[in-house]
């Protein structure tokens, strides 16, 4: 396993008193993964990966990361890792380049190669030209790209990034997500937190939901959203007030779940609606009520969410606190 962790725990004090930030988190990223951390703001994810990334120490818990384990040698860890976090990492006033140099000096990598591995990813994360800018001259866009070379320079075969994609425009996030595939052809293990569910579907092996500062669901995207209780089903109706005898017909329907009627329709999840769909319709037309329209929705990792934690992934909660200079210990 890249990562293994067992019961982590963080807590800290607040002018409000102790906020258990993370409650015993369990889990595990086997080597050569990609794998989602997802959860609402507030959730413990950010929390969690700076745990993982010996940016903070655990209240209690154990983790071994990277080969290494996280109390007994954080100094093993953070030579094996890469993190990017989401408030990056560069001086205003330095020069991109030697921002990126400077970084790779310190795991030890020799100048001329940092200096050429450098300008190779500058060039495939669309910063050519950028190498002797000034950092306070670029976009936020090509300094969060910069944020990503730096992260990426030493080579590292477990890379933390903690909302990689936030304020990219399309073009650059797409690019993103094909280096990202590549480094795991190469051989590299992907810890990454997304608010973007599009992201998280095309990119990971598997996803990890948390909520409240622990794990409420794990599995690939697709196990996941099976999880949820079928497709959505919606029959919109000519006549708005035939809905409780619509609802009537879908309540016998076997799997038919959270059946509601709205203004002019009835909403229902069933598993396989497709397949369900030609036997309701038949029911329907032979009590003569008329439709105006019938659609099904498969589910989304944004249903697994509301399933899961009873809100949206970008539901505007507030975000996980920064961490004051005394913990809880």
């Amino acid at each position: 396993m890249m990562i293994e962790a067992r019961g982590l725990v963080r807590t800290f004090k607040t002018r409000g008193g102790v906020v258990q930030a993370v409650q015993g988190v369990d889990l595990e990223v086997g080597e050569g993964e990609i794998v989602g951390f997802l959860g609402p703001n507030g959730a413990g994810k950010t929390t969690t990966m700076r745990m993982l990334a010996t940016l903070i120490a655990p209240t209690s818990g154990s983790a071994t990361v990277a080969g290494c384990d996280l109390a007994k040698d954080p100094v093993g860890v953070r030579r094996r890792i890469g993190y990017v976090a989401q408030s990056g990492s560069t001086l205003p006033e330095a020069v991109a380049g030697d921002e990126v140099v400077d970084h790779a000096r310190l795991y030890g990598v020799r100048k001329a190669k940092a200096v050429a591995d450098g300008q190779r990813l500058f060039g495939e994360l669309d910063l050519d030209g950028l190498w002797r800018r000034q950092c306070k001259t670029l976009s936020g866009g090509q300094r969060r790209r910069l944020d990503i070379v730096m992260g990426l320079i030493h080579e590292p075969k477990l890379i933390f990034l903690d909302e990689p994609t936030t304020g990219l425009d399309p073009q650059a996030r797409a690019n993103l997500w094909e280096h990202i595939r590549c480094l795991r052809e190469r051989g590299a293990t992907i810890f990454l937190t997304t608010h973007y569910l599009d992201e998280a579907d095309a990119l990971c092996d598997r996803i990890l939901v948390i909520d409240h500062g622990r794990i409420v669901g794990a599995g690939t995207p697709e196990a996941l959203k099976q999880q949820v209780s079928g497709d959505g089903v919606r029959l919109s109706l000519h006549d708005p007030a035939q809905g409780p005898a619509v609802a009537k017909i879908v309540q016998e329907l076997d799997g038919a779940v959270a059946i509601e009627t709205d203004t002019d329709g009835v909403n229902f999840r069933i598993p396989r609606g497709g397949a369900v769909l030609p036997s309701l319709l038949r029911q329907i037309d032979a009590q003569g009520i008329e439709l105006d329209g019938v659609e099904v929705h498969r589910p989304t990792l944004d249903d697994v969410f509301l399933t899961m934690t009873g809100r949206s992934l970008r539901d505007g909660v507030p975000a996980e606190p920064e961490l004051p200079k005394e913990a809880v210990a």
